[in-house]
């Protein structure tokens, strides 16, 4: 038998499939239509562009008040090594500055008489030393990096500061003065997180960006941003092995609470059963004497029985 004889056996096999199961290899063709079809989202809305309020207002022509965020200030008598910014001390150049500053107090990025006596002890105290870590980030974008300090001064406040090292020597590009959250680094941008003052549940957040033609860092974005509240601390949980005031309570068996026929122990007797609760503030009653039963009687008188019973009672003990 040759090989090419086997061919028709096999298409015959293909007829012999059934209907079903070729209705059921169809369905996820028939379905595959409607894949990839586009949907209207409705109609556009109209683009509304800003209307001008007051366009009759005159110029400006007086300056604002400077509150000196573009202001730059050479630090003297530091240098900055070839290494750069990464071998220059921190705690040196807040020095430096404190003693360029006859008074102590420089403004709005000044620093309070005892900050300054506590960055002049580091040397001797680090431990209450004010001047937190320094960083390094390049935010002029020419490759080099810049000296960012911080310095906890009064009223939990917080002075960030930036240095450029540029001719040998630190010049100081950035400085406020906070009570902060947050400081965060997000590319060049230095991102400052402060309290709000006066607004529960907000904060203040700044972001810092080199400007290169001021030639200093500027406060490009400034918005006030809602904040989660804080969710509370959880419970503390009870101590291994020690039951809880709940499950105590209701691990107690029937048979040791009290109930009105078995009082606990201290507490007051137990009623009968079908006796009226006493009032409160009266008495108890008197106990009754048991009765009696009637005694036996015969139309002469009592019985046999009785009189001999109350001739022994009469006769007492002998």
């Amino acid at each position: 038998m040759t090989p090419h004889r086997r061919r028709p056996a096999v298409r015959r096999a293909a007829r012999l499939v059934p209907p079903v199961a070729a209705a059921a290899l169809l369905l996820p063709l028939a379905a595959c239509g409607d894949a990839g079809e586009l949907r209207g989202a409705g109609a556009t809305p109209t683009a509304v562009g800003p209307v001008r309020l007051w366009p009759d207002l005159p110029p400006v022509t007086a300056p604002p008040l400077d509150y000196g965020e573009s202001d730059t200030r050479r630090v003297p008598g530091v240098r900055v090594p070839e290494g750069g910014v990464r071998d220059v001390d921190p705690v040196a150049v807040v020095r430096a500055e404190l003693a360029a500053d006859a008074e102590g107090q420089g403004g709005a990025d000044g620093v309070d008489e005892r900050t300054a006596r506590a960055v002049r002890r580091c040397g001797t105290a680090p431990e209450a030393c004010p001047v937190l870590r320094p960083y390094y980030r390049d935010l002029t974008g020419d490759g080099r990096e810049e000296l960012i300090l911080a310095v906890r001064v009064a009223d939990q406040q917080v002075a960030v500061r930036c240095y450029l090292a540029e001719g040998g020597g630190l010049t100081r590009v950035m400085s406020t003065v906070e009570q902060l959250v947050s400081v965060e680094l997000a590319g060049r941008d230095l991102i400052l997180r402060a309290v709000s003052a006066g607004i529960r549940g907000y904060e203040y957040r700044t972001a810092w960006s080199w400007d290169a033609r001021q030639g200093t860092m500027l406060p490009a974005r400034d918005e006030i941003v809602r904040v989660k509240p804080t969710p509370p601390p959880p419970a503390p949980l009870p101590p291994a092995g020690a039951p809880s005031a709940d499950r105590t309570a209701a691990d107690r068996t029937p048979a040791d609470q009290p109930s009105a026929d078995r009082p606990s122990v201290g507490g007051p007797p137990a009623r009968e059963p079908g006796a009226e609760p006493e009032a409160a503030g009266t008495a108890p009653a008197p106990e009754r004497e048991p009765e009696r039963e009637p005694e036996a009687r015969t139309a002469y008188g009592p019985a046999p029985q009785a009189r001999t019973a109350a001739r022994a009672a009469a006769a007492g003990p002998r």
